[in-house]
């Protein structure tokens, strides 16, 4: 027994991959220094905890932006000498003068050293950071254009080398709130605590200079990881703030299939219920008989979500009020039971109650649209986002555990991250607002909120519905990690893309979006492992490249994607100017076909039917073959080989919808690319319900006319693969071969 506990315990600090994070606040003993009030933790060579407490009351629980301290020891050494500690690591050298209080400003009683490219660099209380590459913020309500800016939040990231986390407990976040201590437990949720010492400094001191992926990757050891989002969630989501009666919503569906569009998710605004932005009760004179649509809807294969605005509590006229006006305690002539999600008691009966009931009835998931105060009536400082977040995601966990939790709502503050997913707000229709967009979502990589879900299409708009930027709209899209259009409930403004003269392009975005969900969903579990969200700026790679910074409107899909999407109206000739930068290396172009150098700028113009994004050279793309939803696992999958360079992917592939995937349950498929040779590897590691053997078609693309082509070193007879002159790619059908068994594929030119 005691030999698997030791085994155990290697696993789980030498191979966090292969099990779920355990996280322990308390760090281990040998990376604390104290010194008189203050106190010092050595959480990485790079990373350095900072507390200050006249008391001497250190924090040691779990608070809303860190959960995990016990992280394995670094080296570092620790001296006293002429009155000052030393703390030195392989990176970072702190200076403090015993005794004195850290809330002073400059180099006198705190500092820390390091190198940033050569250079010596000196942090010190109070130095402005005005090189954050920041972070994001609660919502895009309102956005036109870039006027939400100024908004965002600083992040973890900044080209001068070094970045702050505090979690001090009177620093406001924000949206004016600010941190907790997590103590005890309601029906398993960790619960909102005091802190020890309310006036106590708390600071996460971040040297990793502009080794940014590094920095995130040791961030998510320490606040928990982005969990994986159910597969599901990355198809095409139909929303619209409007009411639909259930015959409404069916037609849309039956207009979807009729179309032949893949879909997955479908969205009950606001009013499916009565009263005004609360409610909990079925509005029946729309919806008669809510578990039977629901039931239609599954049976369809769609996931339904419905939006939730819960501010102002229980009506003495929904359905189960008596019920928790009596559990509550509450006198007889209460006619409102008061929102108080801070209160244990309220927390337990109104799930109880309420939420358990609609879950029952089919609701897969609940979109918090939380946009009254933004802190508690209750707990002084306490955000209602983050807290709404914490709670809701936490419940779906533990009532439902057969099911990855899932929540849809707004930015709570450091933290959010664990709770996925994003809903950006309610911007407007507008070209500035859209091309704001690619640099807002990557740059909330820098504090791992990775999973914005915009409304393509824009939220509100003056005049007519204008095919061009909904299409524009749509096809940046595809390169973002939620694809759900929606707007605000005018009649005029429409968003069912059938109704578009330009639907069959329309169209090709949605099934570019299907066709890449194995890069998708590969690029999700990379950010489970690493950190490093889906959409990424340009200078997580190329940090010391200038135009990395300031080329804002691209950025990295994944590994070996980089999209520049056309976020600016065609001109007289029918297309639209844009000017790119392509950073070192080679690029396959996917519209012109053709691999390019990087380390350039170039102006091109694109068709209303083009998409400007790039292939790292070399790279495996993997793709689906057309399909209309995400409900059944496709017996073939398509290669793509990008020339230009040799490469390989490891494709990621689970169970889907199901925590096990932190447990080892899933696998990889390692692919590489060397010459004009694609070599499938045998599938390692297994999950639930995985496919022993599937087809490929393997796509050269931007090849030259090969004489032959071959699988396992067998030539291949006609048919088996064929030539497109037109778009220049050789094209291998490999028929239905064992997963667990290598596969070797190459043309001959």
């Amino acid at each position: 027994m005691k030999r698997i506990q030791l085994l155990l315990l290697v696993l789980l600090g030498c191979a966090p991959m292969l099990l779920a994070q355990v996280n322990n606040p308390v760090a281990h003993p040998d990376a604390v220094v104290k010194a008189g009030k203050a106190r010092f933790t050595v959480l990485t060579p790079e990373m350095i905890r900072i507390q200050y407490s006249e008391d001497e009351q250190f924090e040691d629980r779990a608070t809303f932006a860190v959960v995990n301290r016990r992280l394995p020891v670094p080296k570092f050494s620790k001296e006293k000498k002429g009155g000052y500690l030393y703390i030195k690591t392989e990176a970072l050298t702190l200076k403090y003068k015993i005794g004195e209080a850290l809330a002073h400003k400059g180099t006198d009683v705190l500092s820390i050293s390091m190198t940033l490219n050569g250079r010596p660099v000196v942090w010190y209380p109070g130095k402005e950071d005005g090189l954050n590459l920041k972070g994001t913020t609660r919502t895009l309500d309102g956005q036109i254009g870039d006027n939400k800016r100024a908004e965002l939040e600083n992040g973890l990231l900044s080209r001068s080398g070094w970045a702050i986390i505090d979690e001090s407990p009177l620093t406001r976040r924000g949206d004016g709130s600010t941190t907790f201590a997590f103590e005890g437990d309601q029906d398993g949720i960790e619960w909102v605590a005091e802190p020890v010492d309310k006036h106590a400094i708390d600071w996460y001191f971040l040297g990793y200079g502009h080794q940014y992926k590094k920095a995130l990757g040791d961030y998510i050891k320490i606040a928990g990881r982005q969990p994986m989002p159910p597969l599901y969630v990355l198809g095409y989501w139909y929303s619209k703030y409007q009411r639909y009666t259930s015959d409404e919503f069916m037609e849309i569906v039956n207009d979807v299939k009729r179309n032949q569009i893949p879909m997955d998710v479908m969205i009950f605004d606001m009013d499916w219920h009565t009263q005004g932005w609360t409610g909990w009760t079925w509005d029946r004179t729309a919806i008669p008989d809510p578990e039977g649509l629901i039931d239609w809807m599954h049976h369809n294969g769609l996931k339904v979500s419905l939006n939730l605005h819960p501010a102002d509590g229980v009506d003495d006229d929904e359905d189960y009020f008596q019920e928790l006006r009596t559990d509550m305690g509450l006198p007889a002539t209460e006619k409102v039971v008061p929102w108080n999600l801070s209160d244990k008691k309220f927390y337990h009966n109104m799930f109880r109650r309420i939420i358990r009931a609609r879950e029952q009835q089919g609701v897969d998931f609940w979109w918090l649209d939380w946009q009254q105060n933004l802190t508690s009536k209750y707990v002084d400082g306490l955000g209602e986002t983050f807290w709404c977040n914490h709670v809701f995601y936490n419940d779906m966990r533990l009532n439902r555990p057969n099911h990855r939790p899932l929540i849809f709502h707004r930015w709570g503050g450091l933290g959010s991250h664990r709770y996925p997913i994003g809903f950006s707000g309610d911007s407007f229709t507008t070209y500035g607002t859209l091309a704001w967009q690619p640099y807002f979502t990557a740059t909330a990589s820098n504090v791992c909120f990775g999973y914005w879900g915009h409304d393509l299409g824009g939220h509100q708009q003056t005049g007519d519905n204008d095919p061009e930027i909904y299409l524009r709209w749509m096809q940046y899209g595809v390169f973002t990690p939620i694809f759900r259009t929606h707007a605000t409930n005018w009649p005029g403004i429409e968003r069912r893309i059938w109704k578009y003269d330009n639907f069959p392009l329309l169209l090709e975005t949605v099934k570019l979006r299907y066709a890449l969900m194995p890069y998708i969903y590969t690029a999700c579990r990379q950010a489970y492992d690493t950190g490093v969200s889906i959409c990424r700026p340009l200078y997580y790679e190329w940090p010391e490249q200038n135009e990395s910074y300031l080329y804002e409107d691209e950025y990295l899909f994944g590994d070996d994607i980089l999209v520049a999407p056309v976020v600016t109206p065609s001109g007289a000739d029918g297309k639209a100017t844009r000017r790119t930068w392509l950073p070192e290396g080679r690029w396959y172009d996917v519209c012109r076909g053709r691999v390019v150098d990087g380390n350039r700028a170039f102006i091109d113009s694109y068709t209303q039917q083009e998409i400007p994004y790039f292939y790292r050279a070399g790279s495996v793309i993997v793709n689906n073959p057309p399909m209309l939803n995400l409900n059944t696992r496709p017996d073939r999958l398509i290669v793509k080989v990008v020339p230009g360079a040799d490469g390989q992917t490891s494709l990621y592939e689970d169970e889907g919808d199901t925590e096990a995937y932190k447990n080892g349950e899933y696998t990889t498929t390692v692919m590489k690319h060397q010459g004009n040779t694609l070599t499938i590897e045998p599938r390692k590691g297994s999950f639930k319900g995985m496919p022993q053997a599937r087809a490929y078609t393997v796509e050269f693309i931007g090849s030259d006319r090969p004489r032959k082509a071959s699988i396992n070193g067998k030539p291949c007879a006609n048919g088996v693969w064929n030539y497109d002159e037109q778009r220049r790619v050789a094209t291998v059908y490999v028929p239905t071969t064992d997963c667990n068994e290598p596969t070797t594929i190459s043309i001959e030119k």
